[in-house]
Order: C-alpha cells, then structure tokens, then sequence
C-alpha cells in the first residue's frame, strides 16, 4: 500500500513572501561520493604525490606500485636517497642506464607488497642491452635466458614435476603470484657490472627486506649464494639456503637443493597456495 504524498502549506516569511519547504539536500563534498569516486580520488592524489616526490629524487619513478610507495616513502625523503638520485643524474649524461627508468620498478607493480609470499634476491641488474627489465634473473621474450636462469630451469626440472622449460626467460608469471625477484642494487650501467654497488641501493632494498619481513607473515625466501644469505638474515620467516646458480657454483649444491618444492610445503603447511612454477606466460595476460 502506497504511502499518501503529504504537501506541506507555504510558510510566511517575515516580509510577506511565501516560502515552500523542500526536502532537505544531501551535503555536498565528500560525503556524497561513491566508494568508487572516493577510491579514485585518493589513487589520483597519490599519483600526484609520488610525481612530485620523484622530481625531488628521480632515483623515484612514477610507475612504482602504491602499495610500496606508502610503505617504504619516507626512505625517499633521506639524504641517502637524494644522493642517489643526484649520482643517477650524473651517470645517465655518461652514457645508459640499465633497465629503462619506467621498469626500474617493476618488481612493485607486479607483486603488492601485501601479496608477497616469496622472496628471491639478486644482486644487480643484467648489464647487456635488452636484458634487464626490473626483476632478478629475468629477461624479456626475444632475450636470450642466462646461464644462471637457464641452471635455474634444470633444477626446476628435476624437482617439480612436469615442469618444462620454457622458450624464454620472463618470470612475470612467478611475480604475479606473490614471488618479490628483487635485486639488492636496482640500476647498472651498460657493460659494467656492479657499476652502481654502494651508491645508495642496497640501503633501499634493505628496507624493502625489512618492509616485508615486517608485514607479511611466513614469508619463504630463497638465498642463493652469500651475498643474498647476508642481506636477508630476517627472523619469524623461512629461509632456504643454496650456492648461487651461476656456472661457476651451481654443482656446488645448487642442483639438488630443491628449494622450490620445499618452499611450496612450506607455503601449504602454512595454508597458503603453492606457487605454480610452471606457470610462465611471455606476456601479461588481461
């Protein structure tokens, strides 16, 4: 049964005229935002926020994931991170920069900080042209896979069953499921390897170890070599040691360590889904 429209009568004003009441109206602003808009809205003053910021530091780019920006921005803001910046200035007027400056990040637009449940450390960045492109141990399609990926993909082979290797060496795939491939220095200069060591990374992307370690929970990292062992000596997580999968140490016990069916027990004991290591696609899928 409908409810009778009740009309209010005209109010007389103090000089003479007549008023209609209405229906009060919502407030403006904010409070009359969707969820949606008020998302949007904030995602866009963060896009403002991390534009302006790297212009300060452009050791920053844009394309860094939100999720890692706001929880690592005050590192950006250190003396440290603006000298960075100011030798990363310096050494893109010598000559190029390995990976391209918009894939520097890519490690944190692939993976959520939230979403991290395994971590993989490199050391620096491929230095040949067209390898490099943001993640540890990974090459875009059409590159060829490194020595140490390609040792990588053997002990895969041996280890997970059914694993075939693939005809490239882009491990998006492994980054879309949680897995952080994070070199501890995240640029290079073309042909010189470790050309951008202690100049201001590693102090970076030990904060990036300790973010993680501090706000995610059981968290399996995969430490190949000494180097990788002693960035990330993190407690209340599972660490797996191996040799570095390089030609030159891998048949020192990298082969065999079957550190990837170890890490998916662990993430299963813990009631967690298993990465699917097969799972390399060469391309983003939508």
């Amino acid at each position: 049964m409908f409810s009778p429209v009740v009309i209010l009568p005209p109010v007389s004003l103090a000089d003479g005229r007549e008023h209609s009441p209405t229906r009060p109206q919502p407030p403006k602003g904010k409070q009359g935002l969707t969820p949606e808009q008020k998302s949007r809205m904030q995602d866009n003053k963060l896009k403002a926020e991390i534009k302006l910021q790297s212009k300060k530091t452009p050791a920053l780019h844009g394309s860094i994931g939100h999720s890692w920006y706001q929880a690592l921005k005050a590192e950006f803001q250190q003396p440290y991170f603006e000298k960075l910046s100011s030798f990363l200035a310096t050494e893109t007027q010598k000559g190029t920069i390995y990976p391209p400056a918009d894939q520097v990040y890519s490690w944190t637009q692939l993976c959520g900080l939230r979403d991290v449940k395994v971590v993989i450390l490199g050391q620096d960045p491929y230095h040949g042209p067209g390898q490099a492109h943001g993640l540890c141990f990974s090459v875009p399609v059409g590159t060829r896979p490194p020595p140490s990926l390609l040792n990588m993909y053997k002990e895969l082979e041996t280890d997970i069953q059914g694993f075939v290797r693939p005809p490239h060496g882009l491990l998006i795939g492994w980054a879309k499921q949680g897995v952080l491939l994070l070199n501890a220095c995240l640029t290079v200069q073309a042909h010189k390897a470790n050309s951008h060591k202690d100049q201001g990374w590693e102090k970076f992307t030990d904060a990036v170890i300790k973010t993680v370690s501090q706000r995610n929970k059981g968290v399996v990292f995969l430490l190949w070599g000494s180097y990788a062992q002693k960035k990330a000596a993190v407690k209340l997580h599972h660490l797996l040691h191996a040799p570095h999968p390089s030609p030159l140490s891998a048949h020192r016990g990298f082969f065999g360590c079957k550190h990837f069916s170890k890490c998916n027990q662990l993430l299963q004991d813990a009631g967690r889904k298993p990465i699917e290591w097969s799972y390399l696609p060469d391309k983003l899928e939508d």
